[in-house]
């Protein structure tokens, strides 16, 4: 038997140090193209980085999270989210020695089809291709590592991760269990750092939080993510299934439904996105008229899927600036753009 190489090492150790129900990547499913294996890297590690590595991440830090044009640099982006999923998500996964490369490999392509503006962009984008089957993000994001990325040859990730970056929202439920740990991550991440934000931001303060929500969660924003983690290691462990306690899951779904009613669709917020709507319908016709404009990259879709899928993909890769650049070129006279 010849010596091992990093991979199998690690490989091997997986199959020592997880647990049963962990996914471990010498038994991937593979992907969609075969490739030879890496010798330092396993294909979670490696698909890792060619997550980290592609531009569609990079965008992420320029896209809204909940907040358009905060004042201040300490908002999250879809970035910064990611990165917060991505950390729970890890801790969780080791705290059930799950495997915690391809948890952190799902939650950092999670959000990839998340368009310009935040949720309030997804709304009008799903407005606008009603006719046409509407649009999610987490197909988008499964779309963009497939399809898009790498000039339309995709990221060739292992089913794995695009299994868990498909469902990690919406009604089909991941195969893996690291895909239910970023599925429940994601949302214990943005339901307490956009309370977070909130405050910050004036919109609530931490007292206005229930007071029968944060006698089970906690009364500052550590202490809440401390305790749902905690209490979804405890309770996955027990039950062999991902998920909270039921006291716990009460007392969090009455807080996302607190957080829908004072955030998310306050006042303000629906306000702001009849002007999201405004910018982004404009951008759909204007490509839909001129799909000559786009990067030769998108023009290419135009050919295998059709010029609105082809203007959607576009459009929903935008960072929230350029769209309002681009915006700001097609329909505001000179004179009238802000410098």
């Amino acid at each position: 038997m010849g010596v091992q190489n990093p991979r199998e090492i690690r490989e091997a150790l997986e199959g020592q140090m997880l647990s049963d129900k962990a996914s471990q990547a010498v038994m991937s499913k593979g992907r969609k193209r075969s490739e030879p294996e890496c010798e330092i890297r396993t294909c979670y590690q490696r698909d890792i980085d060619r997550v980290i590595h592609c531009r569609t991440f990079r965008r992420l830090k320029r896209k809204t999270q909940v907040f358009l044009s905060p004042e201040g640099d300490h908002y999250r982006t879809r970035l910064t989210h990611t990165l917060e999923v991505s950390r729970i998500s890890r801790t969780i996964a080791r705290g059930l020695r799950l495997n915690e490369d391809l948890a952190e490999a799902i939650a950092l392509g999670h959000d990839f089809g998340h368009t310009p503006f935040g949720h309030a962009g997804e709304r009008a984008l799903n407005s606008i291709l009603s006719d046409d089957g509407g649009f999610k993000h987490n197909e988008q994001s499964l779309r963009i590592v497939e399809y898009i990325e790498k000039n339309g040859n995709g990221l060739n990730l292992t089913h794995e991760v695009r299994d868990g970056i498909l469902c990690h929202t919406g009604d089909q439920l991941p195969q893996t269990h690291e895909g239910a740990i970023v599925r429940i991550a994601d949302r214990l991440a943005y339901v307490n750092h956009d309370a977070d934000d909130a405050a910050r931001a004036g919109i609530l303060s931490e007292t206005d939080i229930p007071e029968d929500i944060c006698s089970v969660l906690g009364f500052r924003y550590d202490d809440r993510i401390n305790r749902l983690v905690l209490d979804m290691i405890v309770e996955s462990g027990r039950v062999g299934k991902i998920s909270l306690s039921p006291h716990i899951a009460a007392a969090f779904d009455d807080f996302r439904s607190f957080m829908y009613e004072r955030v998310y669709l306050n006042d303000k917020a629906k306000s702001e996105e009849s002007k999201v709507y405004g910018i982004l319908s404009g951008l759909f016709n204007h490509y839909m008229k001129n799909p000559g404009e786009m990067t030769e990259e998108y023009r290419k879709i135009i050919e295998t899927d059709g010029l609105k899928r082809a203007v959607s993909d576009y459009i929903s890769g935008m960072t929230d600036n350029y769209a309002v650049h681009i915006y700001e070129k097609v329909y505001i006279p000179v004179g009238w753009q802000v410098r």
